[in-house]
């Protein structure tokens, strides 16, 4: 193993261990009582089985067979979990193949950021993770199940299905994923529309024209995006079958992964005797796991919020710090858009998954010896999976990448480092992913120019303001002032400046797309210009030095007189409409972005 997998982990348990321990005590305490429904009352059983068929009924009497919940974020509305629709009587039928039961326990919202991108909904994003996480929650409640499988895919629905599953977390748990849509228009294409189309240069025919073949058919959008880097995450922590992440919905294979997985959920559960739950498998050496896969893959910024969230839920206090210190040393190994030209199925065809776990385990960058779904030990996740007259079998996968300009073993990676970087300095403490961003581009020095919503950077490009050297200082963007919405709508108007020869750069205390690029963006700002933070003193004009390579952020104004002033009065817009309003107990409970987002820190702080 390399020595900084070793002391990241190390030091996680050992930062871990009070809350890690409670977490244990807790979940094990639930699994102590078996099958919860064998103690329902009557009364409360006969509620739970009255929509069951007859042969359902008889064997939930049984506590020998198991009762699978189904946590479903179907909705047909989403590209991504359309597929989901027909999954559950898929599910069901394997599962009365091997003599047990599936329930759908409940259905979780699924909002998609694609849709909402610019709009009040996206202010809703993080709230919908912790609606989700509760969602998860309420499922659960009913006691009337021995394990669980998660239908879930995108931005928000898969960190807060985890959390949710976490908390329940003395079950046993395989997440089914639905796979990708298939190649259209390519990503570069499509972002070359949009800044014409920024620019002026083409119609708004031309750019729905250019988004529909891009986003054509049911499944995954196929940028590497929160989405895939859900997918990816969901199977570096042993949570999918082995390669199941990327094989497109519709497909035989893709039918034949589902039911497998139905069918191996029931061999993780007390009855079959290799009782695998949950919250056990979830332990601090797979959360590390996770973290190298992210930076070897140049996943998404978003989950520098979501996987403390998702590790708190388990009791163990993960850091930026952390998932930084492992960013120096673990390679990036894929080129996937918006970090190169290929797209999520081209990732597959060159090796995929199985090709990336192999090079990190035989480097020493993974551990190997972990409980996953599929059984003991990550090495598993080298196979991939094929159909053999009709039935699934998995073979070895490729020992050699097929494309080394989208993949490439450990000996010949595309940088030395990940993607991350901890941006830190008077201005306070953010992220910036780099893998994206061209060396040339990585360091900024030039004026602020303050604003406090998206829209009005759009005016003042269409105004010819913006022609000049600058960074971008978006504000009042952070979680516990409007909820911390994406920010991609900026994305092409900076990105053409920037082809125009001048240095820009994003500095805001809000969150980027996964999909986020090109620009050199310090984000996840904390304290936040809401609570006060450094953002709120930032005037136009303040020369502020945004280094990627260091991991600095600083204004360079006088120490003195920049505390001296005043804060900026608090704006946002984020108190009605849109169902805004409903949520503004949830953003006074968010926690910090480098605590997560959460608005339940405090209350799983408590494990203490």
């Amino acid at each position: 193993m390399h020595p900084r997998i070793i002391e990241v982990t190390e030091r996680l348990i050992a930062r871990s261990r009070p809350t890690r321990e409670r977490y244990l005590a807790m979940i094990r305490e639930a699994a102590g009582k078996g099958p919860q429904r064998g103690k329902l009352q009557c009364a409360n059983f006969a509620h739970g089985v009255a929509g069951c068929g007859g042969e359902d009924k008889q064997r939930l009497r049984l506590m020998d067979a198991a009762n699978v919940a189904i946590v479903t974020a179907y909705n047909d509305m989403l590209s991504a979990h359309q597929p989901y629709e027909h999954y559950p009587e898929r599910i069901r039928q394997a599962l009365r193949g091997v003599g047990s039961v599936g329930q759908v326990a409940g259905g979780v919202p699924a909002m998609c950021d694609g849709v909402t991108q610019g709009e009040p909904g996206m202010e809703l994003g993080i709230a919908s993770r912790e609606v989700i996480a509760m969602s998860t929650a309420v499922a659960l409640s009913h006691n009337m199940f021995d394990a669980a499988v998660f239908l879930g895919v995108c931005d928000k629905i898969v960190p807060g299905l985890m959390m949710g599953a976490l908390r329940f977390g003395h079950l046993p748990t395989l997440f089914i994923p639905a796979g990708p849509m298939p190649s259209g228009l390519s990503n570069k294409e499509k972002a070359d529309v949009r800044q014409r189309y920024a620019e002026g240069k083409a119609t708004r025919d031309e750019l729905l024209e250019s988004e529909m073949a891009a986003y054509h058919a049911p499944g995954t959008c196929t940028f590497y995006g929160t989405a895939n880097t859900n997918q990816m995450l969901m199977e570096m922590m042993g949570l999918h079958l082995p390669g199941a992440s990327f094989v497109n919905p519709g497909t035989p294979l893709r039918d034949a992964l589902t039911e497998e997985a139905a069918r191996q959920v029931t061999r993780l559960t007390r009855q079959a005797g290799n009782f695998t739950p949950i919250g056990e498998l979830i332990d601090e050496r797979v959360l590390v796991n996770s973290i190298v896969a992210l930076h070897a893959t140049g996943g998404s910024t978003n989950h520098t919020l979501h996987m403390p969230a998702i590790a708190q839920a388990a009791g163990i206090q993960l850091t930026w710090q952390d998932m930084a210190d492992l960013s120096e040393v673990v390679p990036t190994l894929a080129h996937v858009y918006p970090n190169g030209k290929a797209d999520i199925n081209h990732f597959h065809a060159a090796g995929g998954v199985a090709f990336l776990v192999r090079e990190l385990l035989d480097a020493g960058l993974m551990h190997e010896d972990v409980n996953t779904v599929a059984g003991r030990g990550l090495r598993r996740y080298t196979r991939e999976p094929f159909l053999e007259d009709g039935r699934i079998a998995w073979r070895d996968g490729p020992a050699k990448s097929l494309d080394e300009n989208i993949l490439r073993p450990v000996s010949n990676p595309f940088s030395p480092e990940g993607g991350l970087r901890v941006m830190e300095g008077n201005l306070g403490r953010g992220v910036m992913k780099v893998s994206a961003v061209a060396a040339e581009h990585q360091v900024v020095e030039a004026p602020a120019r303050v604003f406090h919503d998206q829209q009005a950077l759009a005016d003042a490009f269409a105004a010819g303001e913006l022609e000049r050297d600058m960074v971008a200082v978006m504000r009042f963007q952070g979680p516990r002032c409007n909820g911390m919405p994406e920010l991609h709508k900026m994305t092409p108007f900076l990105g053409v400046l920037q082809d125009r020869g001048f240095k820009v750069a994003l500095v805001t205390d809000g969150r980027m797309s996964g999909a986020s690029g090109k620009i050199p963006a310090a984000i996840h700002v904390c304290p936040e210009a809401y609570d006060g933070g450094p953002l709120a003193r930032v005037r136009d004009g303040d020369i502020i030095r945004v280094d990627g390579r260091a991991g600095t952020l600083r204004v360079l104004v006088d120490a003195d007189a920049f505390a001296a002033r005043e804060p900026a009065p608090i704006q946002h817009n984020a108190e009605v409409g849109c169902g805004r309003e409903m949520f503004a107990f949830m953003r006074a409970a968010f926690s910090t972005a480098e605590q997560g987002a959460s608005a339940f820190t405090s209350s799983l702080e408590n494990l203490k």
